[in-house]
């Protein structure tokens, strides 16, 4: 590249404008990764590339395009060297690898790359979201079950159950408003079955493992409300065999409401999960919907992580791996925010224009693309979390989870 080249692309922001970090891969890549970006863009923007330096491959991520990179670098690092200092709505980008995002909204600085080590920076035993406020069965000792005949009486009566065991052919078990559902350490659950919450609120699923019958779901949620589903995992076999073998993992369906999916691992599974069965199915879930994922990690399943209809949805410190089709997917108008998520190789990790006749609203901020992973975003959302929560850093996020996601975490 001759010296007149670098020169003219270095005035391309000017001409063009810079692209949105909050809907452009590209440009939140470059102001994410501040530590390795800045030092490099303070030199490319004001000296020669040649053919023997050429583009590093971070920046070949971002785009085989020099124009493009250096038009994102003088956007980000305004006159090259410094780290950046950039105005962000809601969220703070500390070194601790916390951020903390409050009611108020306020316009902070952000300022830095993500934070060091591999620890979480939001409780793990904490309720926050949609579904803050559920209690399910209360605080009492409640009865033990090791079998499915006793896991279907007690599922009658509410409360408080505990499971002790993986317990198998279950079929479906309905729970009742009221229950907390609970697996007794690290290697209890449901397996070739799974539970409803139908027209039930106030409920609770924590600590279990889950595997799912053959056209099943693992977990649905069927006009339920006031929902909290924590610290589980869920998985099948893979990838073999067709996609419409088994169904979803965790579905949220008709009108089901303020729902939080908090500290699960989904695995080795075609759908993740669905909210909003149908496109046809704007009366009833028009204005309900509203769910919360935060610190979750998704490994190796399809798609749907989650895909939402018309509801709202809020997708933060979440650890996105090799998942080959599709992750957070919004159509028919839902509103989802997604932030401080790490995605690796996952094709159209965030989208808007998916399967459905009518796209949906996305808009992602501070989150890591990297491998085969893309955006695709034709239209950003305007929600705003109407609640308090903290979020790890999207740098830190994987390691967090592995370790803190799960069965064994919490006990009974």
């Amino acid at each position: 590249m001759h010296k007149e080249q670098a020169l003219l692309l270095a005035f391309l922001p000017a001409a063009f404008g810079c692209l949105n970090a909050n809907s452009n891969s590209c440009a939140s890549f470059i102001k994410s990764q501040a530590a390795t970006a800045s030092p490099f863009c303070a030199t490319f923007t004001r000296s020669t590339v040649t053919a023997t330096t050429g583009l590093p491959a971070w920046a070949t991520y971002c785009s085989n395009k020099p124009s493009m990179i250096s038009a994102e670098c003088s956007c980000a690092y305004t006159g090259g060297g410094s780290q950046p200092t950039t105005t962000l709505r809601t969220t703070t980008r500390a070194t601790t690898g916390a951020t903390t995002t409050t009611t108020t909204r306020p316009t902070t600085t952000s300022s830095g790359g993500g934070g060091g080590g591999g620890g979480c920076a939001a409780p793990v035993n904490q309720l926050v979201g949609f579904g803050a406020g559920v209690t399910g069965g209360g605080s009492g000792s409640g009865v033990t079950v090791t079998s499915c005949s006793a896991l279907s009486a007690a599922a009658a009566n509410g409360g408080v159950i505990r499971v002790s065991g993986l317990l198998s052919g279950c079929g479906v078990i309905d729970l009742e408003s009221n229950t907390s559902l609970l697996g007794v350490g690290s290697n209890s659950g449901i397996v070739d079955g799974g539970i409803r919450i139908k027209d039930a609120s106030n409920v609770i699923v924590r600590n279990l493992k889950f595997s799912p019958a053959k056209k099943g779901d693992a977990v649905s949620l069927d006009g339920a409300t006031n929902v909290w589903i924590d610290h589980n995992e869920f998985y099948s076999l893979g990838l073999a065999g067709g996609k419409d073998d088994y169904d979803g993992l965790l579905d949220i369906t008709h009108a089901s409401n303020l729902v939080t999916v908090s500290w699960n691992k989904f695995r080795d599974h075609w759908k993740g999960s669905l909210i909003g069965h149908s496109d046809n199915n704007a009366s009833e879930d028009t204005g309900k919907l509203k769910v919360t994922y935060h610190h979750n990690s998704w490994n190796n399943v399809n798609s749907g992580l989650p895909s939402l209809r018309f509801g709202t949805g809020h997708v933060y410190s979440s650890c996105f791996q090799n998942c080959p089709t599709s992750g957070v997917h919004s159509r028919m108008g839902a509103q989802v925010l997604v932030e401080n998520s790490y995605f690796n190789n996952v094709p159209r990790a965030v989208v808007t224009n998916l399967d459905s006749d009518i796209d949906g609203f996305l808009t992602e901020r501070n989150n890591i693309f990297v491998g085969t992973s893309t955006v695709q975003i034709t239209q950003t959302s305007n929600f705003s979390p109407p609640y308090s929560y903290t979020m790890t850093s999207a740098s830190n996020v994987c390691s967090c989870v592995n370790g803190s996601a799960g069965v064994g975490i919490v006990t009974f």
